[in-house]
């Protein structure tokens, strides 16, 4: 198998030239979106090259207290971000979904570590690190649509759920219809990335051949089937943490909504 090729920066201007399209389709539509568009892959860029810094030295020291410092990092970023997405209202709702997305995640990635791939050290940043990230995006966003999905419903139904409150209901069973299309709509995407698996290659794929450690002593069938399984532990993994976070959060969140005598707030 052929070594990967490396980019340098003349590579990269070239990259910057075809955001450039979009930059100049935004324009042409009046759609506004110039200024945005620019911010974020200015961000995107030096995030992007902090990060290849940052992980170079995690994977050179492989220590445990790195591997946690940086997963936790991106882990309270993660709920920061998704608590802006969902409201700043409500009060313990950034707890609320870091608990959510460290029980999850660090639940399938203690699972899959110590029961199927088994590195050694078990903490192995090769491995701990790009699953956690990938892991953890995916719950970020089923949090984020979940959230806002349920939120905006009960905001908008308040009259609906106070009728059912004065009918008996509790305040779970007031909510249950709208707590179940919250957590449909989230895992909408997960679900369709695995019907599609094997069809398309999905974003995590490349993720899998990292993982597997392909490079130019690996062969090429030995190569693919190695990505195919860790894309396929990939998967299971998201759909079980993607579920997980929005169970919990929602556990927690609902709480918000009603006071101790069950009436809506």
């Amino acid at each position: 198998m052929a070594e990967m090729i490396d980019l340098d920066l003349v590579d990269l201007v070239a990259v910057v030239a075809l955001i450039s399209v979009a930059f100049a389709l935004s324009a042409w539509q009046r759609i506004g979106l110039e200024f945005k568009l620019a911010m974020a892959a200015g961000r995107s860029i030096i995030q992007f090259l902090i990060l290849g810094y940052v992980l170079d030295f995690i994977l050179a020291l492989n220590n445990i207290w790195a591997v946690v410092a940086i997963l936790t990092v991106m882990l309270t970023i993660s709920a920061i971000v998704t608590r802006n997405g969902i409201s700043k209202q409500i009060p313990l709702l950034l707890p609320l979904l870091w608990a959510s997305m460290f029980v999850s995640t660090v639940g399938v990635l203690v699972y899959v570590n110590f029961m199927i791939i088994q590195p050694k050290p078990w903490y192995s940043p090769q491995y701990t690190i790009p699953l956690g990230a990938m892991v953890l995006s995916s719950a970020m966003n089923a949090a984020a649509i979940a959230g806002e999905r349920l939120v905006k419903t009960i905001n908008s139904s308040q009259l609906e759920i106070e009728t059912h409150l004065s009918l008996g209901a509790t305040p779970q069973q007031a909510i249950a219809n709208y707590r179940q299309e919250a957590i449909r709509a989230a895992l909408i995407p997960t679900i369709n990335q695995i019907a599609i698996a094997g069809i398309f290659l999905p974003p995590g794929f490349m993720s899998g051949i990292l993982i597997s450690g392909v490079g130019q002593d690996s062969q090429p069938l030995q190569a693919a089937s190695s990505a195919a399984s860790y894309q396929i532990i990939l998967l299971f993994m998201m759909v079980s943490a993607n579920l997980l976070t929005v169970l919990l959060l929602f556990q927690g969140l609902c709480r918000q909504f009603f006071n101790a005598e069950a009436q809506l707030k």
